[in-house]
């Protein structure tokens, strides 16, 4: 009887297959330069410099007792939710600065928070593995109202609803993201993919709203359909972790902000990064970040307690706002455009205007 010779016949077919992935690779990269017709950089030389800006702080908001680790508009352009270290929700007036609600989580280091499109829940997540859900009322004490909506594995990094209240997209540092349904707590679809924890995520602003991209510690941002739970697009190019990732307002491209120093500017229909923004002078990591209404300004926060702005098209740097007293955690342009909140370990929010 003929005996065949295993391991040979292994290593032929992985050098088989590795031979096949590079030409895949190979063949990848022509496509990609078939879609990159027009450099971003080429275009933006003819745009005229923007003016110079001149935001200051309006308001600071004093409250929390600890580390402010996330914030989130609601959609009336007035009202914010944040979450700290030390445990508390805060739901703030921002014309007034009055603390409207406040909650106290039973674990610190409460990293996500969102407010729903309604503005009558907020949700919150953290070292407790949950998400939960708070309906705001000004007859109870808000902690009746409290409901677990999600469960991860571990902690839990971010959350946002989606255009109703009645889904909610977490993020974890079990290296996966999920989508729940708010009233019965179920797991509607789940998404694995990175090999490390998910530090960022954001559902792209189409009406179809049927994609988001998150970014994790494992360097990768990944764009995935809600449908399917898959992953469609895959980009990397940080050389660590990607703390935060936001849509551009078209929907067409993303920014990610990363420890690098760096944040990058990744265009879905092209499938490559168009745009890096860093200086040799920025040594400290990038925490979060966020557009300006139009898409043409990029705000960046960083571990050197300053906000970069950018210029989103030409790629430089424009201003920067200091203020804050420690690392800069989260920011968030308001919904209407004409207001930025910054949140700090300084344990302050600033707004400016």
């Amino acid at each position: 009887m003929a005996v065949t010779d295993g391991p040979a016949v292994k290593e032929e077919e992985i050098n088989a297959l590795t031979r096949e992935a590079e030409s895949l690779k190979i063949k990848l990269e022509e496509e990609r330069r078939k879609l990159n017709d027009v450099d971003l950089m080429v275009v933006a030389e003819k745009l005229d410099t923007l003016p110079q800006l001149n935001l200051k702080p309006r308001r600071i908001l004093k409250g929390h007792q600890g580390k402010v680790l996330c914030l989130d508009w609601a959609r009336d352009h007035r009202h914010m939710v944040t979450s700290s270290q030390d445990g508390k929700i805060i739901v703030w007036d921002a014309f007034t600065t009055n603390k409207e609600h406040g909650i106290t989580m039973p674990t610190t280091w409460v990293m996500a928070c969102s407010y729903a499109p309604s503005g009558t829940i907020v949700a919150c997540g953290g070292l407790d593995n949950k998400c939960s859900v708070y309906q705001l009322s000004q007859e109870e004490d808000l902690s009746t109202k409290k409901r677990a909506v999600a469960m991860h594995t571990s902690y839990v990094s971010c959350c946002t609803f989606m255009n109703s209240d009645q889904q909610i997209l977490t993020g974890s540092g079990d290296s996966t993201c999920a989508l729940w349904d708010v009233e019965s707590g179920q797991l509607l679809q789940s998404f694995h993919g990175h090999n490390a924890d998910v530090m960022g995520l954001d559902i792209s602003p189409s009406e179809a709203c049927n994609t988001f991209v998150s970014g994790g510690c494992d360097k990768q941002a990944l764009v995935w359909d809600m449908r399917t739970g898959q992953c469609v697009q895959s980009f990397d190019g940080h050389e660590s972790d990607i703390n935060a990732v936001r849509f551009f307002p078209s929907g067409d491209a993303f920014a990610s902000a990363s420890d690098d120093a760096g944040c990058r500017l990744y265009d879905l229909r092209a499938d490559r990064e168009i745009n890096c923004y860093a200086k040799e002078c920025i040594i400290f990591g990038a925490t979060c970040l966020d557009f300006s209404l139009s898409g043409r300004l990029l705000f960046v926060g960083y571990n050197d307690y300053s906000v970069n702005i950018w210029d989103t098209l030409k790629g430089l740097r424009l201003t920067m706002l200091y203020g804050h007293e420690n690392r800069i955690s989260c920011l968030r342009t308001s919904p209407d455009g004409t207001a930025l909140c910054t949140g700090s370990w300084d344990y302050t929010l600033r707004i400016w205007a």
